[in-house]
């Protein structure tokens, strides 16, 4: 073989001498990021690949029991919430003519289904008397009074009730409770 010709071959191995020296470090390059990503997923090294997606597998079906069951006390809790008695509203007024200083009241205490108690104090010189009226849908089996329905109606709302002219309207979102008086 002559000079030019072996010069040519040797300059054709050196270029795929630096090609596959190029391509080798291309390629443990790939595979550090595989190992990383390998490892991310829970891989020592001496794992496959389908032992750990397997484990991936079974911790994901575990998460989702995990947020099955959550979604369920979540959905008991909002369930109880509903069924609280935390809707409150109470009206203060004079049950009689010759008394001053709205001793009387009728303070309604209902769930958000209208299920509850409306209790109602009178207050004379002499007495006082307090009466128990059982809710039931928002309705009571006893007549009400004008201000046990008012108070029963502001406490079914989730804003204050409106009230007459000789009563002063306030609310306090603190507790729900409103005061109608």
């Amino acid at each position: 073989m002559d000079s030019s010709t072996l010069t040519t071959v040797a300059a054709v191995a050196a270029g795929v001498a630096l090609l596959a020296l190029v391509l080798a470090v291309a390629a443990q390059l790939r595979l550090a990021r595989v190992r990383r990503d390998f490892a991310a997923l829970g891989g020592d090294g001496r794992t496959d690949i389908a032992r750990v997606a397997a484990t991936q597998n079974h911790r994901i079906e575990r998460l989702t029991a995990e947020v099955a069951a959550l979604r369920d006390h979540v959905a008991t809790a909002e369930e109880d919430v509903r069924q609280s008695l935390r809707n409150v509203a109470v009206v203060r007024y004079d049950a009689f003519g010759d008394m001053g200083g709205r001793l009387s009241f009728s303070a309604a205490i209902v769930d958000d289904l209208g299920d509850g108690i409306v209790l109602s104090s009178i207050h004379a010189r002499g007495e006082s008397r307090t009466y128990a009226k059982g809710i039931v849908g928002g309705r009571s089996s006893i007549t009400l009074t004008p201000e046990e329905q008012q108070a029963l109606a502001s406490a079914n709302r989730d804003e204050p009730a409106a009230t007459s002219s000789t009563r002063a309207g306030s609310a306090r979102a603190a507790d729900s409770t409103k005061d109608v008086s």
